[in-house]
């Protein structure tokens, strides 16, 4: 890590496990973090559907903002502030599946974080009926958390009326505006084009295989070197040992590292 010419940070869901937030892997962990849903038989796959934002508004509004105020109340772990430390002494760039805008309220500047599933800080239009997208800082949803239904008025298009949606990619979406994330992610590339492959070094934190995004970019991203640190307490595992794989967690790891970095 000492001698990397650049630093690519790829972050799962794993990542926001240490900052408190729920662990979603398979239907028990994610009926632990939210009882209602067993009730209802749903599952995250199910819930995390943009179907429902047109045949059940309250229901999709209450799971997406009861996690809004979760995430904006998350303080990220110790570990974002040695990645910090790290960003001021190399070139970092961060590349992510998480919306909850974690590496942003650690410090990172926007325009180094590719969120490649968007960000549920931001709103779009459900039909869409324009490509844009807005901040969702005015947004504070109240609900019913027995019930896990929002109360009206939803959050509404200013363009046509219709009810908004957190501008995040969800399964089987095809209503997903990428806006400046799409962006960014062209930035991103051109990003991983300008670097010395030799010397890039990739740390993947917390990324699962049941959504492989992630993963796969940060093995295509070290493939040149083989410069992959794999952190993840449940699959660590590197294919045809490429890479330095630790089953452990990632604030626990980044700050052991930390401690014997030279300097």
């Amino acid at each position: 890590m000492a001698g990397a010419g650049a630093l690519l940070v790829c972050a799962g869901a794993g990542m926001g496990v240490d900052s408190g937030l729920p662990d979603f892997r398979g239907p028990e962990g994610f009926w632990r973090a939210y009882p209602p849903y067993r009730r209802l038989g749903l599952r995250f796959e199910e819930i995390a559907d943009p179907e429902h934002f047109d045949a059940d508004p309250e229901l999709a509004w209450g799971f997406y903002g009861h996690r809004l105020a979760l995430y904006r109340r998350t303080v990220p772990h110790a570990g974002f502030a040695v990645l910090r430390r790290w960003a001021d002494r190399r070139p970092v760039r961060v590349f992510t599946s998480n919306v909850d805008g974690a590496f942003q309220a650690a410090g990172f500047a926007d325009d180094v974080v590719t969120e490649c599933h968007g960000a549920i800080g931001m709103l779009q239009c459900t039909r869409p009926c324009h490509d844009g997208t807005w901040p969702a800082d005015d947004v504070d949803v109240v609900i019913d958390e027995d019930t896990m239904r929002a109360r009206p008025p939803l959050p509404a298009c200013p363009r046509c009326g219709r009810v908004t949606r957190p501008n995040i990619l969800m399964f089987g979406d095809g209503a997903w505006v990428p806006g400046h994330h799409g962006e960014k992610a062209a930035e991103h590339r051109a990003w991983l084009r300008a670097q010395d492959a030799s010397r890039l070094v990739v740390l993947e934190l917390g990324a699962g295989t049941a959504v492989p995004t992630v993963r796969r970019h940060a093995e295509l991203a070290s493939a040149a070197s083989g410069a992959l640190v794999r952190i993840n307490v449940r699959e660590p595992d590197i294919r045809h040992g490429r890479g330095i794989a630790l089953a452990a967690g990632a604030r626990a790891t980044l700050e052991a590292v930390d401690a014997v970095l030279p300097g």
